[in-house]
């Protein structure tokens, strides 16, 4: 394989045992996760099996070093990995997406040897499903001017309020909740682990979403939620921040869902062109057609690189918030153009359930939205661009 200047110390090439990580990753998804999918997308059921195989593989807590009951993987196999699952069923991908990224890097990254034992561990091992719990009704984009307020009574904090589009709400066991425990802003926000089942959490119907049918997104509501201090994560202020820098590395998972769904519609897009056939000629013999696939392998591949990239600074313990912001607008993007033209190509058939990529369109709309808008990543990104020049 080519490797770029040896200075850079990264490579294009996988090692063995990377490469048969995904191949096994990959076999699995092909025979148990992607023949259910489109029956998944129809009935909304979550996918209790496929999680489970998943986490027989060790991806639920892929990252995760093995002290804490994780894989101990590097996150460049990671995000090939759930490249895979985003390809096999993108519902099921971002129910893994969300736990890695999110509520398991906060826990190992700011919490506790106590909380890493009674939360991170379960999570890890796939016992235990997570929740990242920052959006509200009235606090999407501007995650500092949040609501739901926690107030000290002894050595316990009391939460009211309601978070919105809650990935995996009402079916995970544990929720990492950003409150406020201070005056406004985002100085006034702390994190709290929550457990299923405790008195006063509740949650709203499952959201009727244009896709990702089978990953269910409710509203969670906290009643006077009591939760003893040592389930803070981090210090009373620092909820933000903590959130924040967990979404660099969420932005990677949801950068690989992108390219995963959009790698699904090009090969079902380029395999229907090689089989239907127009005015005697296969479609793909037409530019009109070609082209458009030459564009869908072309925005892929680059969008590939950065996330990589991204994922590979992440385990050189380098600063890659840039790159994953990037990776995420680019790939997101490409993903929605990507499902678009592959419908295009399909024709009627694109418009209908009987063929994958009209399921595909739907999902990949929302990863221009979730873990931060197109539009917040062009803010992170300019900032960072401009930052580098006022300190010259």
């Amino acid at each position: 394989m080519t490797t770029i200047q040896p200075e850079t110390g990264m490579s294009f090439g996988l090692k063995s045992d990377q490469r048969l990580i995904v191949q096994h990753v990959r076999d699995y998804c092909r025979a148990e996760i992607a023949p259910r999918a489109a029956e998944f997308d129809r009935s909304g059921e979550y996918p209790r099996e496929q999680l489970r195989g998943l986490a027989d593989l060790g991806l639920l807590g892929a990252t995760v070093p093995e002290q804490w009951g994780g894989a101990g993987l590097d996150n460049v196999t990671y995000a090939l990995c759930l490249e895979e699952i985003a390809a096999a069923d993108a519902s099921v991908a971002v129910v893994v997406s969300v736990q890695n990224g999110l509520p398991e890097q906060m826990i190992l990254r700011y919490g506790t040897d106590d909380q890493r034992e009674r939360y991170l561990k379960p999570l890890a091992t796939g016992q235990h499903i997570g929740a990242f719990c920052l959006t509200e009704p009235e606090a999407g984009s501007d995650a500092a001017s949040l609501r739901l307020k926690a107030g000290r009574d002894g050595d316990s904090w009391v939460l009211d309020g309601t978070k919105a589009w809650i990935t995996s709400g009402g079916q995970a066991q544990t929720y990492l909740v950003m409150a406020r425990t201070g005056g406004p802003g985002a100085r006034g926000i702390s994190c709290f682990i929550v457990e299923d089942g405790a008195p006063g959490l509740s949650f709203g119907k499952p959201e009727e979403k244009m896709g990702l049918h089978a990953s269910q997104t409710t509203t969670v509501h906290f009643g006077s939620v009591r939760v003893p201090q040592a389930n803070m994560v981090g210090g009373e202020g620092e909820g933000l921040i903590i959130a924040l820098a967990s979404l660099d590395s969420g932005r990677i998972g949801i950068a690989m869902q992108a390219l995963g769904i959009a790698r699904a519609a090009m090969e079902h897009a380029a395999r229907y062109a090689c089989e239907r056939e127009q005015f005697g000629q296969k479609l793909r013999e037409f530019e009109g057609v070609s082209f458009k696939v030459a564009r869908m392998a072309a925005r892929i591949e680059s969008a590939r690189l950065v996330a990589l990239k991204a994922a590979w600074l992440k385990d050189q313990g380098q600063p890659f918030g840039k790159e994953a912001s990037i990776a995420k607008l680019l790939a997101s993007e490409a993903a929605v153009d990507v499902t678009r033209d592959a419908v295009q190509i399909l024709g009627g058939n694109g418009y209908s359930r009987d063929y994958p990529v009209e399921r595909l369109y739907r999902d990949a709309k929302i990863t221009e939205i979730y873990e931060g808008t197109s539009e917040i990543q062009q803010l992170v990104i300019s900032r960072a661009v401009f930052a580098e020049y006022v300190s010259r």
